[in-house]
């Protein structure tokens, strides 16, 4: 007799009933994406770490990743795609889209559904409310502001009317809502872990466990022979072109596979490629794979140190290069100076944390290769791919996914060579998706740095003189090291008018994971050392902080360190009146509340910033296509990759209205190498300003086609009525598409061998406050307010601006206060801290708008910006309510008990 079938685990999701064929202990999360489809239920650690698979179990939160499918039986699961089934789900996800509360989208499902949880129970949350509910979910773009705001506004927009798009020239300036944002509020949003094709095999990387090692790889048939679902096992022998990659055209020094030498824990020996299944069955003392272990450099000052041995044998001395600024005679300035203030400070390693691993997919088709993954930079993307695969530029096809959050860490490629490679050989699509731990073993970092600095001013406050240097530590490879060792001199005095400055930086190469770019290139890390000098001489000149900074910030028509002269846009001076008020009463706040006594002493805090929109010195432009179709209807031919930032918004806004055209009628073509012109990299907080430009440039250029085609004048209006084109009232029939292209290059000029030249275009300026207070016992620090003021040129989205603003501070509490990776101990985000929801406090932003003359409507970047300030600001909080000088980063509670005045 035949036994009778298994019985089939059901589940209840969102209403409907499912038999799953999954075993017992098999994760919901798991479950809920692959046999249901349900891909909104986001994967970020598989540990309960970050809350982005929250998922309502019988209308409590749960993380799915740690529900086993038999727990899940005979109860409801609500999942983010039956949100809006639910009038109060619906109107939660109103509000998210209303009040800029997504920004990359990743976390947003899983802040939904913990938002739904307190909703059901407390319809109109307080603050501390939301806070409690939402505290197990972290989040990495938004600073969490906005994400409270809309919670506690959610039932508001159970009878709000559908918000109304801004007119026809009147997007600009308006607090539009996201053009992307509905996908990443209702779970159709596709992150590169979320499709690929149904035969697609899997890859897995075997990675090097040690920070420096010589290696041997023997003969792997007998292990493809053990395991019949595993198809290949890729090497450095199999790339079919070069075995290297990395950010400069003649720089490739990080092999897709190593050749028998490992430079860091975590560099790709080889690749496992076949059924998932099978490739999770073999354990890696398996692998016919010999190690002879070396002592690492592991420190840059032991790299830099006579006889070391080197990295690679392109730079023996361990020096990947070094970036300078002289001007005047810093030396003679400073021995004649009235005050001079002098320091030493390290900052460690800090990891991008995005809540989206790495993630991907590839396919052949006929003799062109095409990937899907989770990039920055999709045209660099080609460029590396082309490379390793030995293949022509137009026999590469880049394919953006959604981007869940990169700061910067998603423009080195990752997922995408080794892809690119097995899908090429193999003849079949090819996916992976790196876990938390091996993508923070693996990928770069924020540049640890040991900086030493000496400043002086006059009697009346005025700088006299600067010298900087810089030690950073970039790791094992070069990435983006030399655009940090070149970008920091020419930001090292901060945005203030200093006559004699002898500065320099040099990336140094380690046994350590490389360090690339991260939301700064450098400057913050340089910010810390400069503002901390500025607070001293301040005070040994008698002369308040922030009037120190007036005094002496840059101004129209002033010089800077490199010769520039800066003609237009340098709002630091606004920025400062503008804290004024503020900085007077948290500062009468804090001596009241000092004056009470007692372990927790309160200060306030000062710093800012200038930031270089763009690259340094050098070509950096952008490309953008607007058609109109005989239709009628435009098409944004948009290359710009949208990390969270807003890009995809701001840019059709710009297009649009110089176009003539509502936003909302207009269809989006986005990313795609085949499709879109290259906008450039998605870094340097270049999009709104270059691309921006670019956007203008392309709207306008449709614009004149029009009007030439319809014989109208250039006053003349558009609009679109039952899918025409009506110029002045008139319909402009088409039979063949018009098209508009436009074209940005920001003029700038190289650097010479003492960093003189025209480096940025313009600059974005800052002013930020932080108020605080210390526990002296404990040597915690209770965040209290951060106010933030900034010269963004124009505003062309206020809301998605200061959402930038708040993500960036966020950013710069991680880095100020908590954010330390150690290699080898912290590659979860269990050990390494980011900011949660209740470590980011009020804050209030001002925008200044003086107005960039070259940028789209006066705009100028905001993304990096945003982060600079912040720590300096909360240090010199610190200082003001301790004393305590805070020189090794991040500020840990022994730090502060240890630099606490005796």
């Amino acid at each position: 007799m035949n036994a009778p079938p298994p019985r089939l685990p059901k589940l209840t999701v969102n209403g409907c009933d499912h038999a799953v064929a999954a075993p017992p202990d098999a994760r919901l999360s798991t479950v809920l994406r692959d046999r249901l489809g349900l891909t909104g239920t986001k994967l970020g650690c598989d540990a309960g770490d970050c809350g982005a698979c929250t998922v309502l179990v019988d209308g409590a939160q749960a993380c799915a990743c740690l529900v086993p499918l038999a727990q899940a039986e005979g109860v409801a699961v609500l999942t983010v795609e039956g949100l809006a089934a639910l009038p109060m789900g619906m109107a939660l996800q109103s509000a998210f889209q209303a009040l800029g509360a997504a920004q990359c989208g990743y976390c947003t499902p899983g802040m939904l559904m913990a938002a739904m949880a307190l909703l059901q129970a407390v319809p109109r949350p307080d603050e501390a409310q939301v806070m409690a509910a939402l505290g197990g979910v972290l989040c990495r773009c938004t600073g969490y502001r906005k994400i409270i705001e809309a919670v506690m506004a959610a039932h508001r927009f159970l009878e709000a009317p559908a918000a109304v798009p801004p007119a026809a020239g009147a997007a600009v300036g308006s607090r539009m809502a996201r053009a992307d944002g509905w996908p990443k509020l209702d779970g159709t949003e596709r992150y590169g872990a979320d499709s690929a094709p149904a035969d697609a095999l899997w890859l897995r990387p075997i990675r090097s466990p040690h920070a420096r090692a010589r290696f041997t790889l023997g003969d792997m048939a007998p292990l493809v022979a053990r395991h019949p679902g595993l198809h290949r096992v890729l090497t450095a022998a199999d790339v079919p072109g070069r075995n290297g990659y990395g950010i400069y055209p003649d720089i490739k020094d990080q092999p897709v596979f190593a050749e028998g030498l490992v430079r860091y824990r975590g560099d790709m020996v080889c690749a496992l490629v076949g059924e998932r299944e099978a490739l999770d069955a073999i354990r890696t003392d398996e692998l016919p794979l010999t190690w002879e272990v070396l002592p690492p450099l592991a420190d840059p000052l032991a790299a830099l140190a006579e006889g070391a041995p080197p990295l690679h044998q392109r730079w023996p001395d361990n020096v990947l290069t070094t970036g300078r600024v002289v001007q005047g005679d810093a030396a003679a300035a400073l021995a004649a100076s009235a005050h001079v203030a002098e320091g030493a400070w390290q900052t460690s390693f800090v990891e991008h944390a995005y809540i989206e691993p790495e993630a991907g997919w590839a396919q052949r088709i006929g003799d062109r290769i095409e990937v899907h993954a989770s990039t920055q930079a999709p045209y660099m993307d080609l460029e590396e791919v082309a490379g390793v695969l030995g293949l022509p530029h137009e026999s590469v096809r880049i394919v953006p996914t959604a981007c869940g959050g990169g700061f910067g860490g998603k423009l080195d490629v990752a997922v995408q060579p080794m892809l690119a490679i097995a899908a090429w050989l193999l003849r079949r699509p090819v996916r992976a998706t790196w876990s938390r731990a091996e993508s923070m073993a693996s990928s770069t970092k924020r540049h640890p740095a040991r900086i030493t600095a000496r400043a002086g001013c006059d009697a009346e406050g005025r700088l006299t003189a600067l010298e900087f240097e810089g030690i950073y530590d970039t790791g094992a490879y070069a990435s983006w090291g030399p655009t940090v060792a070149g970008r920091v001199p020419a930001h090292s005095t901060g945005p203030y008018r200093v006559p004699h400055v002898r500065s320099r930086a040099r990336a140094v190469l380690t046994n350590h994971p490389p360090s690339g770019a991260f939301r700064g290139f450098g400057v913050p890390q340089a910010a810390i050392a400069q503002e901390a000098l500025w607070d001293r001489l301040a005070d040994a000149a008698g002369i308040d902080r922030l009037e120190f900074r007036h005094i002496n910030a840059l101004r129209a028509g002033d010089s800077t360190a490199t010769g520039q002269v800066i003609t237009h846009s340098a709002g630091l001076a606004a920025c400062l009146e503008a804290l004024r008020p503020r900085w007077t009463a948290l500062r009468a706040e804090a001596a009241t509340a000092n004056a009470g006594g007692g372990p927790l002493r309160h200060g306030v805090g000062i710093a800012c910033m200038w930031y270089g929109i763009g690259n340094t010195g050098m070509s950096n432009p952008s490309t953008m296509r607007v058609t109109l179709e005989p239709g009628g209807r435009p098409t944004f031919h948009n290359g710009a990759v949208d990390i969270g930032q807003g890009s995809t918004t701001v840019l059709l806004q710009i297009a649009a209205d110089a176009l003539g055209l509502p936003a909302n009628a207009f269809a989006l073509v986005l990313g795609d190498t085949d499709l879109t012109a290259d906008a450039g990299k998605t870094s340097a907080s270049r999009q709104t300003f270059v691309s921006g430009r670019a956007a203008m440039e392309a709207g306008l250029a449709l614009r004149d086609a029009i009007l030439l085609r319809a014989n109208a004048g250039p006053e003349a209006r558009l609009a679109l009525a039952d899918g025409v084109l009506m110029v002045d009232g008139r319909p402009l029939h088409l039979d063949t598409p018009l098209e508009g292209t436009g074209r940005f290059d920001p003029p700038t000029t190289p650097l010479d061998a003492n960093g003189q030249g025209v480096p940025y275009a313009t600059y974005g300026f800052a002013a930020q406050i932080a108020a605080l207070a210390v526990d002296t016992e404990l040597g915690i620090v209770h965040l209290q307010r951060i106010v933030a003021a900034h010269d963004v040129g124009r505003a062309i989205n206020p809301l998605l601006v200061e959402g930038q603003i708040e993500g960036g501070i966020a950013q710069g509490i991680g880095l100020a206060l908590m954010e330390e990776y150690l290699p080898g101990r912290t590659e979860n985000l269990h050990d390494y801290l980011i900011p949660t929801i209740g470590d980011v406090p009020v804050i209030e932003t001002i925008l200044i708008e003086d107005p960039e003359p070259l940028g789209p409507y006066g705009a100028k970047g905001i993304g990096e910006p945003a982060l600079v300030p912040t720590a300096p600001a909360i240090f010199s909080a610190i200082r003001d309510a301790t004393g305590a000088e805070i020189t090794r980063v991040p500020a840990l509670p022994h730090r502060i008990l240890e630099a606490l005045p005796r």
